[in-house]
């Protein structure tokens, strides 16, 4: 088990004083960990940081889908399509426990645009651009449909299709992404806030970095760069203002709101796409028995962002037309806003009208896709908005390409140090984990059956082959006499506890979480996907936390209020009751 722990954000932090690095990056994001990660394996010096916790922002807070695209064949955009659907086959081959693939029922109904004829064309040519890789789409029948889906609505339904896409796990997949990153040599930590950029005439030369885990005045660093990558997501703007009074709105950024059901009370087969009746907008219901006991996902909705995307918020009017679309689709089941377990927003970076990032004029480099835009920013910047977890990994390589040809030009101007001559290629067309590959995974079943040992699926969904390092953790603490762990279980679940005592364990130690937010919020789905949100555990929870970091019952109860304060701020839908 490579280490990625508070320890190894402490030698990040050593790194950056004593270091000059290649790349700085500023987000922690899936394109930043992406970015961290291509340039990375090329050989590139390579620092990341991010103000709050990884995938904190946007990126934890999807609708947890790796998807070709199918809105993009009406406007014919068959290059993404393909380039999508080629990205997303090479994840559930190289990421089986973390992307896997989900049937997508897409019913039609009296009136519908598309029509079934035209939709069944796009069905075709959809899997023609899969290369017929996740199996060919079926055409159903009004009664076949609803003995699939019985809840379904009946009046009107002209019958509709399955068609394959995938479902993931958005903050594993950064967390890996950024794991991986750190095994090619990165120097990454969260809780770290890039204050403002350092300059040397020009040119922007580094970044002042101050250690969030610190009392405020102190842990303030300059971490020196040759080039400086921003990958902020929906805070672009406000980052790139900070950079230059003369940049240009580049974001339309959109807040998407997601309601979570327990599976049991909206039970699904598969996916169902939604049309909203109110406008027209698709939507998903996506089932996820590998979230806790089973969840049912809802959304999302398109809103105006707030102007600080940290802010935005569930709004009753979120749940008002996501529930009207439930009931218009599924009104058998009679679902009521207390039935929804938990609600998450999130911020989309969307591209609005691009402008210059701080030039008079757009730089002949400058790269522009559908999903994403790659500019020069303010003082040699290389600026990123836009983009998509699908395409994650090609959109990094282009991000670095972009960064490698600006470094050149400017060295030939004499503004910087030339691209060192042992740089290479880009080396990501490999598993993000080899841990977590097909075959790791059932070497991993096959050798605990052997030893008349089960491991739970959703474990082994989770974590790969190194579920059997969670399942040693369980084991060893649950009979350690005097541990955290055995003074809870007389008061908790002795079957549930523990294993997320050894989760806890391991997260603290391989996925760097600092706080207890970041382990009930992110790295597992147990605010997601429970009523209780795992508040029962808290406490005994915090003590496991305190005794990892080698801290004491006060510092247990300082983290167990923060926690509580968090989880508070994020039960949006408890004012809908």
């Amino acid at each position: 088990m490579s280490e990625f722990s508070f320890r190894t954000r402490e030698r990040a932090f050593r790194r950056f004083r004593d270091e000059k690095f290649d790349l700085f990056i500023v987000g922690g994001g899936i394109t930043g960990a992406a970015v961290a990660r291509d340039a990375a394996t090329r050989g590139l010096k390579v620092a990341l940081v991010d103000k709050n916790d990884f995938a904190w922002g946007t990126s934890s807070r999807s609708s947890k889908l790796i998807h070709g695209g199918l809105r993009y064949l009406q406007n014919m955009e068959l290059g993404l399509v393909f380039e999508s659907l080629s990205e997303r086959a090479f994840l559930l081959k190289t990421s089986p426990h973390m992307v896997r693939p989900v049937p997508f029922y897409f019913p039609v109904y009296q009136g519908d645009k598309p029509g079934r004829a035209i939709l069944g064309m796009g069905m075709w040519l959809y899997d023609v651009l899969a290369l017929f890789r996740a199996g060919l789409h079926k055409n159903y029948s009004p009664a076949k449909l609803l003995e699939l889906i019985p809840s379904l609505k009946k009046e009107g339904l002209r019958g509709g299709f399955r068609y394959f896409d995938a479902s993931m796990w958005d903050d594993g997949l950064t967390v890996s992404t950024l794991r991986a990153a750190h095994d090619c040599g990165a120097a990454v930590a969260n809780y770290a806030e890039a204050v403002g950029p350092l300059w040397h005439g020009d040119r922007i030369t580094g970044f002042r970095v101050r250690d969030l885990e610190l009392p405020r005045g102190q842990g303030e660093i300059d971490v020196q760069a040759t080039q400086v990558v921003i990958c902020a997501g929906p805070w672009t703007d406000q980052v790139g203002a900070g950079l230059s009074q003369k940049w240009r709105k580049w974001l339309a950024p959109s807040k998407g709101v997601h309601l979570v059901f327990d599976l049991k009370r909206f039970p699904l087969p598969g996916a169902v796409v939604m049309n909203s009746p109110a406008d027209g907008r698709i939507a998903f219901a996506i089932p996820r028995p590998d979230f806790g006991e089973g969840v049912t996902i809802v959304g999302t909705t398109d809103g105006p962002s707030p102007e600080r995307p940290e802010s935005a918020e569930v709004d009753h009017e979120d749940v008002d037309y996501l529930m009207k679309l439930v009931h218009a689709y599924f009104p058998a089941l009679d679902l009521q806003e207390s039935d929804i377990l938990s609600a998450y927003v999130g911020v989309r970076p969307l591209m609005g009208p691009v402008g210059p990032s701080g030039n008079e004029e757009d730089g002949p480099l400058q790269k522009v896709s559908r999903e994403h835009h790659i500019d020069e920013g303010p003082g040699g910047t290389v600026v990123v908005a836009g983009g998509k977890y699908t395409t994650h990994r090609t959109m990094a390589e282009e991000i670095v390409e972009f960064a490698l040809k600006l470094r050149a030009r400017d060295a030939r101007q004499g503004k910087c140090d030339p691209v060192p001559r042992e740089i290479t290629s880009s080396k990501t067309r490999t598993p993000i984990n080899p841990r977590a590959t097909r075959e790791a995974i059932e070497s991993t079943r096959r050798e605990l059956e052997s030893k008349g040992l089960g491991v739970p699926e959703e474990l082994l969904g989770r974590y790969g082959s190194e579920a059997k390092i969670v399942l040693d953790l369980q084991t060893h603490h649950a009979t350690e006499v005097g541990s955290a762990e055995k003074r809870a279980i007389s008061k908790q679940d002795p079957e549930g506890f523990p294993a997320l005592a050894a989760q806890l364990r391991f997260t603290m130690r391989s996925e760097m979480v600092l706080h207890l937010e970041d382990f009930y919020l992110r790295r597992i789905p147990l605010f997601l996907a429970r009523a209780d949100h795992g508040l029962p555990w808290a406490e005994a929870l915090a003590r496991v936390w305190a005794e990892e970091r080698g801290l004491g019952e006060e510092e247990a109860q300082s983290e167990l209020a923060r926690l509580r304060k968090e989880m508070e701020k994020r039960s949006f839908w408890s004012s809908h009751e």
